[in-house]
């Protein structure tokens, strides 16, 4: 199995990628190998830096561009076909690598993947999956930012890529799938809410109605489907939020160092990096999307995320759920 990594995505590339990559390699015992995707010389000296992990199982793909987040998505793409996230994703297409890591622009990560892996069978529009903690076990919230805009049949798409992704990645047999929503009753909502709301009560789908959102964080549901703009909100308040809660405790313990707390078990629940990026669901391939901030941590379970991905056959398991669910 080859797992191609952006080298050049986060803030402080590459060292960050070679980092995380060295300590996958370290840490996971996988038949695997790691490819570094960038610019060969400033790889090659990060590298050199490293010790001790199996450097037959790490390469190099040179790549000499880059995509910056502020540019057009779909016209960087075009323009600069030698950038990291165009050079790694067309190894995927390509049968290369079997799967896509990325910390760079989210927008070309999407143009990239939407034009050379295409979409599955039925999708109208793939979407990013994030994982969430709750009280009960992790949620896969979709979509996260993907469509600001959606469709009734889009929800009901969603639905059912995160049915397969909970089974497979998140191992839960029959996945609650629940709709985003600000109440419980099936009338409530805007136009978009009820029209979905009848698609997923008519599915072969565990839906289990409506959820609110502070349901979310009770564990309400395992997949929680909406649109990308209440997605990419509900997202971002929830990362805001950890890190207040992790803040207040910090402070806590400095005022009452007595206290008996395992702050390294809350930190480690309350921590999005350690769900390992968000994969962008519904494109014939595994593509993982991370923030330009990760860190070494994140991009190194970010990897095992795409490996679990590819070696679960999430995406033919897709396939087959889409075909069998709506009807495509």
């Amino acid at each position: 199995m080859r797992i191609a990594l952006d080298a050049m995505g986060t803030d402080s590339a590459p060292s960050t990628e070679i980092e995380g990559a060295v300590a996958a390699l370290r840490r996971f015992e996988r038949d695997w190998e790691i490819l570094l995707v960038g610019d060969q010389e400033r790889i090659g000296a990060e590298l050199s830096h490293h010790t001790g992990f199996p450097q037959d199982r790490i390469s190099v793909v040179h790549a000499p561009d880059r995509i910056a987040s502020g540019e057009g998505p779909a016209a960087a793409v075009r323009r600069k076909p030698d950038s990291s996230i165009v050079v790694g994703v067309k190894l995927q297409k390509e049968g290369k690598a079997d799967a896509f890591v990325s910390a760079g622009s989210t927008g070309a990560i999407l143009a990239s993947s939407l034009f050379f892996l295409r979409p599955l069978p039925g999708v109208g529009r793939p979407a990013i999956g994030a994982v969430l903690p709750t009280s009960h076990r992790p949620a896969i919230l979709l979509d996260a930012g993907a469509n600001v805009d959606c469709k009734p049949q889009h929800l009901l798409q969603f639905a059912h890529l995160g049915h397969v992704y909970a089974q497979d990645l998140l191992g839960v047999e029959s996945p609650r799938v629940g709709l985003l929503n600000i109440g419980e009753e099936a009338e409530k909502g805007n136009e978009l809410a009820v029209e979905s709301y009848k698609l997923l009560e008519s599915s072969d789908l565990h839906f289990i109605g409506n959820i609110e959102g502070r349901e979310i964080v009770r564990g309400g549901c395992d997949v929680l489907v909406c649109d990308g703009f209440d997605g990419n909100l509900i997202l971002k308040f929830y990362e805001s939020v950890a890190e207040f809660i992790i803040g207040l405790l910090r402070k806590e313990m400095e005022v009452h160092p007595a206290v008996e707390l395992d702050l390294n078990e809350i930190f480690r629940f309350l921590d999005y990096e350690e769900y390992g990026g968000a994969p962008l669901l519904g494109v014939d391939g595994v593509s993982i999307i991370m923030h330009g901030s990760s860190s070494p941590k994140a991009i190194c379970n970010a990897l095992e995320v795409a490996a679990r991905a590819v070696e679960s056959s999430m995406v033919s398991h897709m396939a087959g759920e889409l075909a069998k669910g709506t009807g495509n």
